[in-house]
């Protein structure tokens, strides 16, 4: 038993969390030993438990993954965290490596793939699929939004006019204006459609 690896399952939908725990406690060399509905509750189960891996969905109520793993990796620098998610945006890939994730699998993973992710990571390596490779590759060129751009496009994907984004921001219309068009240049997009449309695509925005 003690050269098992010992994992955390971290995902708010349990039918999801008993399949996972059924994929890993079929393997000898694997146990499930702590599982989190939420980020809050993930922080609290790892400095209880300190799983060798934990698998971190990023969607989570309240504190999200992201933020579960930046709060983790904190504390414990060499915590070794599998993002397993739905969400295959590029800024969701790279925002999660850089809050300490040490891989990337989308939730149609196949079983045995995942669970050799997971030694692997155990063994220090850091698996990347070819997709979430390529996605990554994506986001190089292009440069980052500002946190004052990602609150403008939050907002226009809400449905505000500039009129309404500088009432609510206390700044001009011709300063939203400005960035708007800075926006656009660096999404590659003409207009508020595209550009809302391809920030949910890669992750940017994430407007309930």
């Amino acid at each position: 038993m003690n050269s098992q690896i010992r994992i955390m399952i971290v995902e708010d939908h349990f039918v999801v969390r008993v399949g996972l725990k059924a994929i890993i406690n079929s393997q000898p060399d694997m146990t499930t030993v702590a599982e989190a509905g939420n980020g809050r509750q993930a922080v609290e189960a790892y400095e209880q438990h300190r799983p060798d891996v934990t698998l971190m969905d990023l969607r989570l109520p309240g504190q999200g993954g992201i933020d579960a793993i930046g709060a983790i990796i904190a504390k414990y620098p060499k915590a070794r965290v599998i993002v397993l998610s739905t969400y295959g945006g590029d800024e969701n890939i790279f925002r999660a490596f850089q809050a300490g994730a040490r891989a990337y699998f989308l939730k149609d993973v196949k079983g045995q793939d995942l669970v050799q992710a997971i030694r692997a990571v155990h063994a220090g390596q850091r698996p990347l699929p070819p997709e979430i490779a390529d996605r990554l590759l994506e986001r190089v060129p292009r440069t980052a939004l500002s946190s004052r751009e990602s609150e403008i496009l939050t907002l226009i994907a809400r449905g505000r006019s500039n009129k309404e984004i500088a009432a609510g921001l206390s700044i001009s219309e011709g300063t939203v204006r400005v960035h708007a068009s800075n926006i656009f240049a660096k999404l590659g997009c003409s207009d508020r459609a595209q550009a809302v449309s391809e920030a949910f695509r890669r992750g940017i925005i994430d407007v309930e």
